[in-house]
């Protein structure tokens, strides 16, 4: 759970510029590469994480800059990305603006529960991991190229020089 404004804020600059990175990979045609027939889309995954910051967020009494929880899909993988980066910037535009280390301790109706709002801060940030981790691997079945995230990819060991780790 977060305490801090401005550790929310350094690890969500950091986990929103790792999401770019992997969503400006997509392609259009990668967004229908399901994990199962009949499973959720690759574009669905990147839309749900796109949504989730404003829904989620909304919760707490914040206005981000995103469409409603049940907006169909864009069309386009430039599209999904520029509507998520437009939100996950509102996130820490809002934030800034209106919460301090205080605010985090504040707890909200969250699903049936009561969340301190930086366990919902938490929640938020783990909810985009885990799913952007599904999408890399949606990514490497559609023939995408996966950035790295935490290190370098396959790819980008290759890059560098150096032989990918087995």
């Amino acid at each position: 759970m977060y305490f801090s404004v401005s550790e929310f804020r350094k690890d969500w600059q950091f986990e929103l510029d790792a999401t770019l990175r992997v969503m400006k990979n997509l392609t259009d045609a990668s967004l229908s590469q399901e994990v199962v027939p009949d499973g959720r889309t690759l574009g669905f995954i990147a839309w749900h994480i796109t949504l989730s910051v404003g829904e989620m967020m909304e919760k707490t009494g914040l206005q981000i800059d995103c469409p409603p929880e049940d907006a169909p899909m864009p069309e386009t993988a430039s599209e999904i990305c520029s509507i998520y980066e437009k939100a996950a910037k509102s996130l820490l535009e809002q934030i800034k603006e209106k919460w301090t280390d205080e605010t985090l301790l504040v707890e909200d109706e969250m699903y049936g529960q009561k969340w301190a709002r930086g366990a919902t801060l938490t929640g938020l940030s783990a909810h985009q991991i885990h799913h952007r981790g599904q999408m890399t691997i949606l990514m490497r079945q559609a023939g995408v190229m996966v950035p790295g995230v935490y290190g370098p990819s396959k790819e980008e060991w290759s890059q560098m020089g150096m032989p990918a780790a087995k």
